[in-house]
This record gives structure tokens, sequence and C-alpha cells, in this order.
């Protein structure tokens, strides 16, 4: 028990340092960047949830980007018609995605592989021509989501987009040290046995039309987060800002991070910002072409994908851990 308490205490230290220096760099760095932070952020917590969803409960959901857009406007129509602050915004758009994820999760523990797959993604192609049906949610020029100047406490100097930098990287430091906690509970241990196998989990218990609920629920509220924190990024909520192509990416993310690997969020979320600009600067090289701008990112990420899956399909952090594995013990057997 005092050693569980020690490492609590150390990763909360951890990610206490790892927010005042991501909150300094914040300041010391141009408006592009910053706001490539706020993205970075929203991405972590993204793929984060896919993670959780895929990687330890054994679900795969191609359309997560609904519970991004459910979480996006649960936050903007608080703002908006209720006055509310960020804070609590980004709370109910947690509750708004999660109470969605209970009931999609719910019909998900009955169902697996493609069939699960396929109603996620049902949910994500139908629910932008939803949100065009109800004058409330803005249609098709959708909500702002305006979160106001930053306090005139922080100077002249500190802009718009370091404060969504700030808030959007304290909301991704606060999720990932709760999942790290609640994946080394009790609750991980679980989700684990259950994607391990269902009949000895089963046999051992474990509730696993429960299990997996819990599971879809959770991962649909860090979702949601994701989502008010996208809508704050871009001031604006609406369908276009939820495509199709988000859940892909997302899930992109996922397997680029390793898609058991929660330490591995970081390199998947890096991929997905640095990957436009990448594309970016090959295109001007390549003279600039609307075509090659408009395919290129969905061409770079392809390929990335593929050659994760076939070089590391555990993705690089986990590979990484094995080869250290494997060279120690080839150390103390030499």
């Amino acid at each position: 028990m005092h050693k569980i308490k020690s490492t609590n205490f150390t990763r909360l230290l951890f990610f206490i340092v790892l927010g005042v220096g991501l909150f300094l760099l914040g300041n010391r760095v141009d408006e592009l960047r910053v706001y490539q932070g706020a993205t970075l952020a929203m991405y972590v917590i993204a793929i984060s949830s896919i993670i959780l969803l895929t990687g330890y409960s054994g679900q795969v959901s191609l359309g997560h980007g609904a519970m991004l857009a459910i979480g996006g406007y649960a936050a903007a129509l608080a703002h908006e018609h209720l006055g509310l602050p960020i804070w609590i915004c980004f709370s109910i758009a947690v509750l708004a995605a999660a109470a969605a994820g209970a009931v999609l999760g719910t019909a998900a523990a009955r169902l697996s592989g493609p069939y699960l797959a396929g109603t996620t993604l049902a949910l994500a192609v139908g629910l932008p021509s939803i949100a065009n049906q109800f004058p409330i949610l803005g249609g098709e020029q959708g909500l702002l989501f305006d979160v106001g100047a930053p306090p005139a406490r922080l100077g002249a100097d500190f802009t718009q987009y370091k404060w969504y930098f700030w808030i959007a990287a304290l909301a991704a430091l606060i999720a990932i040290w709760w999942l790290q906690n609640i994946l080394r509970s009790r609750y991980g241990r679980m989700w684990r046995a259950v994607r391990g196998n269902e009949v000895a989990a089963e046999l051992a218990g474990i509730h696993i039309g429960k299990s997996k609920t819990l599971a879809f629920t959770v991962s649909s509220g860090l979702a949601g987060l994701a989502g008010g924190v996208l809508a704050m990024t871009i001031s604006t909520v609406s369908p276009s800002a939820f495509p199709l192509s988000l859940s892909f990416s997302l899930l992109t993310g996922a397997v680029l991070a390793g898609v058991s690997t929660l330490s591995g969020v970081i390199i998947g979320a890096l991929t997905l910002v640095a990957t436009p600009e990448i594309a970016d600067a090959i295109s001007r090289r390549l003279g600039n072409s609307e075509n090659v701008t408009t395919n290129l990112p969905g061409l770079l990420v392809s390929a990335l994908l593929i050659l994760v899956v076939l070089l590391v399909p555990n993705g690089p952090v986990e590979q990484w851990r094995k080869f250290r594995a494997r060279s120690l013990h080839e150390v103390t057997h030499r």
C-alpha cells in the first residue's frame, strides 16, 4: 500500500513538473506553435480514449469522432446559452459524451468485431446530418465557442492562443494522470482480463457486459473532453469540424502510438499535428499543386501507418521496451 501511494505521488509530481514546463514553454514560442500545442493536447486526450477502448478492453470504434462532436456541442451550448465558465463547460462535455457512450456501450456489449466497428462508423456518418436538423445546434454554420480573453493579470503580451494552450495542456495533463491511475486500478486489470479471454474473465467473476459498457462510457467521456478542447481551439463547433476523417485519424494515431501503450500517446499526437506541416513543405517543393496539397497529408499518414503495422505492430514504445528487456536478458545470461 505504501509503495502504491509513493508511486501515485511520484506520478503526480511528474505531471506537475511537466505542466510547469509546458506553461513556461508556451510563453517562449510563436502563435503558430501554441496553436499546434493546443491541437496536440486535444489529440493526446482523444487518442488516449481510443487506447483505453481498444487496447485495454478490446473494443474497436471507427466513429469516435462522433463522441468528440457530442462533447464539443455540449460545451458550446452550455457556454452560449448558460454562460458557464470553461471548466464547467468541459465537465458538461465529458458527462454528455459519457452518457451517449453508456447508451452505445450497452449495445456494444452485445456486439464484437466488424459489427461494433460498423455501428460506430454509422454513428460518425449520421451525426452531422442530425445536427443540421436542429436550429439550436446552429445548422451547417454551427455555434461560436468563445471562451473569452485571458485574465488581465497575465499581461498584455499573453495572447488568446496562449490562453487556449494553457487550458488545453491543463486538460490533457489532468486527463492522462487520471487515466493512468484508473488503468492501474482494478478496473484496468478487469478490462485487460476481458480483452485477453472473455471466458476466463467470466469464470473469474467479471461481468463482461458491464465491463465493456463501463470502458465505452469512460472512453466516450474522454473523447467528449477532447471535443470540448477542439471546439475551444477553433472557437466554433459545426458538422464540418468533426468529419469522418477525424475518426480515422484518431484510430491511426492510436496505432502509431501503440494501441495498448498509453505512454506512446504523444507519438501518435505529434504525428497527426506534424503531418500537415510536412506535407505543406513537400508540396511547396513540388510546385504547390492543389492535387498534391489536398491528398499528400492522407497519403503520408497512410504510408506511415502501413510501415508501423509492418515493422513495429505494437508501437515504437512497446517495441523499445521489448528490445531493452531482451538486451538485459542477454547481459544477465552472458
